[in-house]
């Protein structure tokens, strides 16, 4: 028994006073609409319908389903209208998971314009470099960095990410520009701890991978930016993202150092959960944020 059609069919008899009229108006035969009725009192275990020859009647357990059953009525179609237009006009609350400096230098004045140009959609954004659980956490989507392993995930590039290697005017005076990775001092690396070092053989990736296990390295940190501002002040040379070191290199404080041995680009991607049925306001977002920074992305314009 579909219990909708069911108690759709019952509020119609018992407002026309009618099976035949009820059956006009939901366009169904009058035996269908009979079965309906009789189903929906089988399955509650009591009389709702007093029927007559000449007219239907409520009985006291109908008159109370009756009220029952037309606010439920009621709040399937304010569902099915407040979902509707949901998938007409992006809105309702939006929970992005972005990593933080990205987010911090690049990520809020888009989440602005964005807000302008869709002022009914609410962000919920976190910031955390680790890998969320979409599903178990409840995230729309996840913006990460990196190279993609395949997964049950879907997943869109936004933009290409550019990793360069960079030391301070006065770090290269002083101890020289290096010609290959292997003129680089270990020591002086500034090391980001949740970089991962590829699998491509690139001699850069290998020499900083080894660099990294060095245990008179002057700085390991979890966060890039503060890697950044200490090879500004001469601490050694950096590998980090163009969107983090693009403006201290149009500014002179850090110049790119290796550039043939540059690894191959990352990509930022937004990730989510199920290509079907997707949100109004999470494929508004996307779409956005794919043409926002541009290609080249906006950061890579200092050379």
């Amino acid at each position: 028994m579909d219990r909708i059609d069911a108690m759709r069919a019952f509020v119609t008899v018992a407002t026309e006073g009618s099976f035949t009229k009820a059956a006009d108006r939901l366009g169904l035969s009058n035996q269908l609409v009979s079965k309906y009725v009789s189903q929906l009192e089988e399955h509650l275990g009591v009389r709702l319908l007093n029927r007559t020859t000449r007219r239907v009647q409520l009985t006291e357990a109908g008159r109370q389903c009756l009220q029952y059953t037309q606010e439920i009525l009621e709040s399937i179609q304010d569902m099915e209208g407040q979902l509707g237009s949901m998938q007409s006009e992006a809105q309702g609350l939006l929970r992005i998971s972005a990593p933080a400096s990205f987010s911090t230098l690049h990520l809020a004045p888009m989440v602005c314009d964005f807000r302008r140009a869709h002022p009914a959609v609410r962000i919920d954004l976190e910031l955390n470099d680790r890998k969320v659980d979409l599903v178990e956490e409840n995230f729309d989507v996840a913006l990460r960095i990196g190279r993609l392993q395949s997964s049950s995930l879907i997943a869109r590039q936004i933009t290409p990410i550019r990793l360069v290697v960079c030391a301070s005017p006065g770090y290269l005076k002083r101890y020289g520009t290096p010609g290959t990775p292997a003129d680089l001092r270990p020591e002086h690396y500034l090391h980001y701890s949740f970089l991962e070092y590829d699998r491509s053989g690139s001699p850069l990736m290998e020499v900083l991978k080894a660099n990294s296990r060095n245990q008179h390295t002057r700085l390991i940190c979890n966060n890039g930016e503060v890697l950044v501002k200490a090879a500004i002040a001469g601490e050694g040379y950096v590998l980090q993202p163009t969107f983090m070191t693009g403006e201290a290199i149009r500014q002179g404080q850090l110049e790119v150092i290796l550039r043939e041995y540059a690894p191959e680009p990352l990509a930022l991607y937004a990730v989510y959960p199920h290509r079907k049925l997707l949100a109004t306001k999470l494929r508004a977002f996307i779409d956005f944020m794919a043409t926002y920074f541009g290609n080249p992305p906006y950061w890579d314009r200092f050379e």
